[in-house]
């Protein structure tokens, strides 16, 4: 593991996920005690978006923007939301010059799949129909987010292709969640892993799913056809059970004809960009900031 990060890992909180009001909020404190990033460069809006309910997104936009992402917050569909989501949503905003619409999706056990992807398309929907009102090019809109909320940007993806939906130019998958059966070598052997393990990455599941079996939609490693998606950034920690799905996909979307840049970084853990004081981890904020930027950006 990087000897910087290393010496982080026994201040994380432990991997749990069996009381998610407890994990929210620790989360929360979590998120609370990161650096505050300068948001003087750009203005900041909380919006309500059209959906079945109406979904909540905070808007970020830069001076001079080009292209907007719609964003997703991690939390293994149980935990984040629009505030501790705010430290990465502005880092992304400011270092890529796009306009983030970080996603207040619903969250898991109360609320099951496919709530989450509903509220993330009824999102792109109206990223895609404001672009303008945005100060963003409607032909530069993203979809990505990190863990859980890549995940959901993937099956964002697959579900406008399939539904003829708003045209995604690019998709920035950071760590994704994307497949619940936990097969890979990774997910069977990372059971003691910093901040993600096997039994963490299992609950994620059990209270997205309740039981029920996965589907494309829910976890788009089950998806039979990668053809037709947008371009792809996929990046993956070393030390992290989501590490071999995320690979995985990430060739299969070659083999499938879309174009895919693929960065796995060694010596990283799950969630471990969020210790940003770590030369490592600012290496890792830059070049997502960079590909998002040159795919929507320039």
């Amino acid at each position: 593991m990087d000897p910087e990060l290393e010496a982080f890992v026994p201040l994380f909180p432990p991997a749990d996920l069996s009381d998610p009001v407890t994990a929210r909020g620790g989360l929360a404190e979590l998120a609370a005690s990161a650096p505050v990033p300068d948001t003087g460069a750009m203005t900041i809006e909380d919006r309500t978006v059209p959906g079945d309910p109406p979904v909540p997104v905070r808007v970020y936009r830069p001076l001079r923007a080009r292209g907007a992402i719609v964003w997703l917050h991690g939390g293994g569909f149980v935990m984040g939301d629009l505030d501790t989501e705010q430290p990465w949503a502005t880092r992304i905003a400011d270092s890529a010059g796009v306009v983030v619409v970080s996603v207040g999706y619903r969250l898991a056990p109360e609320y099951r799949f496919p709530a989450a992807l509903d509220d993330a398309y009824a999102a792109l929907v109206w990223v895609a129909g404001h672009a303008d009102e945005l100060g963003a090019d409607p032909e530069r809109v993203a979809v990505g987010g990190h863990s859980a909320g890549a995940g959901l940007a993937a099956a964002v993806a697959l579900r406008a292709r399939d539904q003829d939906g708003p045209r995604i130019r690019f998709q920035l998958l950071n760590q994704p969640e994307l497949d619940d059966r936990q097969e890979t070598w990774s997910a069977r052997e990372f059971t003691d892993t910093p901040w993600m393990t096997r039994d963490k990455l299992a609950a994620t599941w059990g209270h997205y799913l309740g039981g029920e079996p996965g589907t494309p939609y829910a976890a788009p490693a089950r998806a039979a056809d990668l053809s037709g998606l947008p371009p792809a950034y996929v990046a993956t920690a070393e030390f992290d059970p989501l590490r071999d799905e995320g690979i995985g996909y990430a060739l299969r979307l070659l083999q499938a004809g879309v174009s895919v840049e693929l960065h796995q970084w060694a010596g990283t853990f799950h969630g471990s960009q969020a210790i940003v004081s770590v030369e490592m981890s600012q290496r890792q904020i830059n070049e997502l900031a960079a590909a998002l930027r040159r795919a929507v950006g320039d």
